[in-house]
């Protein structure tokens, strides 16, 4: 069975730090994309950043850059995101997906497939 499983959410203190990961099983992650993407309550989808997996080759959003990170284990076939400087606004639940043009071009919803379920992240002192 063809599935993506997203951990690691959990609630953090303004500023500090989560480092969620994204494993895949069923198939491997060499040579696709994939995607982090978040959701808060009455939002529309949006796109984080993504890795190209054979590359590494990354794209991220301007309210993350310099915040959060996103990196790839082969081995394990595992994608991560590590996030600091968590902000209240951060609050949300965070999906990935594996991207349909595998090589990160675009962080439009559309474009990816094969959905986890998603992690929550809640930032709050």
């Amino acid at each position: 069975q063809v599935q993506l499983v997203e951990s690691g959410g959990g609630l953090v203190q303004p500023g500090g730090s989560l480092r969620l990961s994204c494993a895949a099983s069923g198939f491997t992650l060499d040579y696709y994309g994939v995607g982090w993407f978040r959701q808060a309550p009455g939002k529309e989808l949006e796109g984080v950043s993504c890795i190209t997996t054979a590359a590494g080759n990354t794209r991220y959003i301007d309210s993350v850059k310099g915040r959060f990170s996103i990196s790839r284990d082969i081995a394990k076939n595992t994608v991560f995101l590590t996030m600091h400087s968590l902000r209240p606004e951060d609050t949300v639940v965070y999906f990935c997906a594996v991207d349909s043009n595998r090589r990160c071009l675009s962080l439009d919803p559309v474009q990816y497939y094969y959905w986890g379920r998603g992690t929550q992240v809640t930032v709050s002192s």
